[in-house]
């Protein structure tokens, strides 16, 4: 298959400890890729340097066989588009104009958005079934019509990857299936790559083709949701006993937590 992204050997530290060690991981063209591993484990950081907002302090980051660090960021931001875990607003945006500032990428210095900007943002909010939010404040939106929003200013900047941090946390199972559902249908429609970072193991097994596993900042290991969603697996990477079956609506992974006896 094709590399969009490949990592090679990177690390990155902050201030003296290491983050990510020794990352080896090739990213394939219109493949949906889940990051998996415990708090801690550099799931963010990955994240951050495969979207050039990092630089490793050790290894390669490369963009269709490009390095990543000889790309202009604007340049870059036309094709690959980031959603951050947490994004404030200070000041009382509409919808509308939360989703244009993902045309910045393609407008000049001073340039004002055009009668295709506006377009190519409104049909990112239909995409993300948000289009009757446009008059909204940013500030008005329950977590999951956010969460939504910030995808669809991600989608305007007509992006070939699509990379986020946690996009259903703090969601509950009805947003969360509808954020996986709607990123599984920009995948199978348009081909879009996406590599998304969640803590759901069950709901990651489900939607993603391929999955990692991060453990203390090194590759523990990558696959098929049914290769490495393993009892093995998942004990040694979250420290916590567990027993995998099957869904058995979908067939996929499914992981379940062996408590004490009550």
């Amino acid at each position: 298959m094709e590399q969009i992204l490949s990592l090679r050997n990177v690390g990155f530290r902050y201030d003296g400890r290491w983050t990510l060690k020794g990352i080896d991981l090739d990213i394939h063209r219109g493949e949906i890729l889940g990051i998996l591993g415990p708090n801690g484990s550099g799931k963010s950081t990955l994240l951050r340097l495969m979207d050039g907002l990092l630089v490793p302090k050790e290894g390669e980051v490369r963009f269709r066989d490009r390095p990543l660090a000889s790309r202009k960021r604007k340049g870059l931001a036309k094709e690959v588009a980031f959603v951050a875990q947490e994004n404030a607003f200070r000041f009382t945006f509409s919808v509308l104009e939360v989703v244009l500032m993902g045309r910045a990428p393609h407008l000049g210095r001073l340039q004002f958005e055009g009668k295709r900007d506006i377009d190519i943002a409104l049909h990112s909010l239909e995409t993300m079934n948000a289009l009757d939010l446009e008059d909204r404040s940013i500030h008005e939106l329950s977590g999951g019509e956010k969460q939504r929003v910030l995808i669809a200013r991600a989608l305007a900047q007509e992006p070939q990857v699509l990379i986020l941090d946690e996009p259903t946390s703090f969601l509950d199972i009805k947003f969360k299936r509808e954020i996986f559902e709607l990123l599984s249908s920009l995948n199978r429609r348009d081909g879009l790559t996406i590599v998304v970072v969640s803590h759901d193991i069950d709901l990651a097994a489900h939607y993603c083709q391929r999955l990692m596993m991060l453990k203390d900042g090194s590759l523990f290991t990558t696959g098929t949701p049914e290769a490495i969603i393993t009892a093995a697996n998942v004990e040694s990477v979250y420290d916590c006993p567990v027993v995998i079956d099957r869904n058995p609506a979908t067939g996929s992974p499914r992981v379940n937590i062996i408590g004490k006896e009550r």
